[in-house]
């Protein structure tokens, strides 16, 4: 008799499949996001082809997706230290900078001016092994700092 595929196996599947065809690098987070155990193998897709806006989506659940952007363009001055713990993890050491990326947990708001970043714990990846892993940081980073262009 042949098996059934549940909904969920089915969701799983056709993103494992998107991933193949667009040949979109899985990346693999070293320890799951804090709330979110079961997931450590994401897509990081571009929302618009033109901005910064991107979809980090779960690969064993597509509907569990986050809204992220680099930094750069909205926080100038934002460089998070890197703990060697986290660097080892993601086995990079201090002259592998040029191969960590980081990105931002965006909560989109009703308007442009009420969407915000999370500064505390951005996401660390190493684009040279494609793992990745949220650091929480300590000190005074806000979680919800507002997302407007740099000037």
């Amino acid at each position: 008799m042949p098996s059934v595929k549940t909904r969920s196996e089915k969701a799983v599947e056709n993103a494992e499949m998107a991933a193949a065809d667009l040949e979109i690098p899985v990346l693999e987070f070293v320890s799951p996001m804090p709330g979110f155990p079961g997931h450590r193998q994401f897509v990081l897709v571009r929302v618009h082809e033109e901005g910064v806006l991107y979809a980090l989506t779960s690969v064993s659940d597509p509907d569990l997706r986050f809204l992220v952007v680099p930094p750069g363009p909205f926080f100038l001055n934002y460089e998070p230290e890197i703990d060697d713990e986290s660097l080892s993890a993601l086995g990079a050491s201090e002259s592998d900078a040029g191969n960590l990326a980081i990105l931002l947990v965006v909560t989109a708001g009703d308007t442009a001016g009420s969407s915000t970043a999370n500064l505390m714990a951005p996401i660390i990846v190493n684009e040279s092994n494609r793992t990745a892993c949220q650091l929480v940081l300590g000190g005074d980073w806000p979680i919800r700092a507002v997302l407007m262009p740099a000037a």
